[in-house]
């Protein structure tokens, strides 16, 4: 029988793509070539886009000193201690979208989840604070030489940021950025329908099939933006029944609502698939009552209020964002069928406790990316080490 050794790098390669993450990084260390096989930019890891990983950064307003970051693995089933970034100085603002860290006040700057290195745009026309941000895949024009270029994001709402004050009757044009320029192109803004919340706290947004969906968590508006037209679809009303609150998410092949609802025996979490041609909507799964219930401590009235959710592919994350639990959080895992829809064979499962110790925090910041071995070993296209954060110890 022939040895690995002896396989052509195509057959090694594709053997090693089927590997999770953290295997895939230790494997890298058994050689040269492996390690070559690995860190290029062309390797594809269909598990690394099958399960995003789920990022929780904790804000601490007195000391960035009690600041922590963590990822976990949905394959291997752990959570990673990540450095915590250090923000540029008197900025604010800070969200987090699919694999960046972002700050949109004073200045619009970013930086990768897994790099130590701010990067700034020029100046939002509109310097705002809790804007809906969404990262839109890299133009195919794009002249960077770095082989992973810089996208161009869209950022929706949020309030005016002018001279550490915010002005919340400020409707705010729709900005996206286009890397090639440097420069934000002003579009229409949000419709007046989400005045009255128009911030990140109180709106939803899934990037689907080039149109920005923002949906009020509350008030159930919806609306989209289309990419390419620039133009704001109608308001319409998503509010499956009982619903209390809820959240969009773009999962792999179709949209999907995720909230509490309020049913003949009680409140439970329910995911719904929603047809974005018609916004009707049907129910594929709801959450165990162990796990929903073990996501919070006692009765209390609001209890629910602390739940959030997000997600990406076929991974719906919920948590708590209280202290009091030290953030608990399960996953589901969506089926698809052959066509890929929605299997109705949804997966639920508790995720283990963070790794201690977990300090307290004033702000949570929450988001699905997926992450590929391009991005922990070679920096997204840096240099090895310059500015990347170095996560071999967490996978040791």
């Amino acid at each position: 029988m022939a040895e690995i050794s002896t396989l052509s790098s195509d057959v090694t390669e594709l053997i090693l793509s089927y590997l999770p993450i953290p295997t895939l990084i230790r494997a890298s260390a058994v050689c040269k070539h492996w390690h070559s096989l690995i860190s290029s930019s062309t390797f594809s890891s269909p598990l690394s886009h099958k399960y995003p990983w789920f990022f929780l950064f904790g804000i601490h307003n007195t000391s960035s000193n009690f600041n922590q970051c963590f990822a976990f693995d949905p394959l291997s089933n752990l959570w990673f201690r990540l450095p915590s970034p250090t923000f540029p100085s008197q900025s604010s603002s800070f969200l987090g979208a699919d694999g960046f860290f972002l700050v949109t006040a004073p200045f619009f700057t970013f930086s990768h989840i897994l790099k130590r290195q701010w990067l700034s745009t020029s100046p939002l026309r509109f310097s705002r604070v809790n804007p809906l941000v969404g990262v839109d895949s890299p133009p195919s024009s794009s002249s960077s030489a770095s082989s992973s270029p810089i996208p161009s994001f869209v950022v929706v709402g949020g309030v005016r940021f002018i001279g550490n004050l915010v002005d919340i009757e400020d409707r705010l044009a729709v900005e996206i950025y286009n890397p090639d320029s440097d420069s934000w192109l002003l579009c229409p803004p949000l419709p007046a329908d989400f005045r009255s919340g128009n911030s990140s706290e109180s709106l939803s947004s899934a990037l689907f099939k080039r149109r920005f969906y923002v949906f009020g968590i509350y008030s159930c508006f919806i609306a989209s933006f289309d990419l390419r037209t620039h133009a704001w679809s109608e308001v319409q009303t998503l509010r499956p029944p009982g619903v209390v609150f809820s959240f969009l998410i773009a999962s792999t092949n179709h949209l999907v609502l995720a909230g509490i609802c309020n049913g003949p025996i009680g409140p439970s979490f329910n995911l719904w698939k929603i047809e974005e041609a018609t916004m009707e909507f049907s129910e594929i799964a709801i959450m165990p009552q162990d796990l929903l219930d073990g996501l919070f401590d006692g009765d209390e009235e609001d209890k629910f209020a602390s739940l959030k959710c997000v997600g990406l592919g076929n991974l719906i994350y919920v948590f708590n964002e209280e202290y009091h639990k030290k953030y608990p959080a399960c996953v589901c895992e969506i089926g698809s069928d052959d066509n890929g829809g929605p299997s109705g064979k949804c997966s639920w499962r508790r995720m283990p406790q963070l790794p201690s110790p977990v300090n307290k925090f004033h702000k949570v910041i929450s988001f699905s990316s997926t992450v590929s071995p391009h991005n922990i070993l070679r920096g997204e296209g840096e240099g090895e080490g310059d500015g990347v954060v170095n996560v071999q110890p967490m996978l040791d």
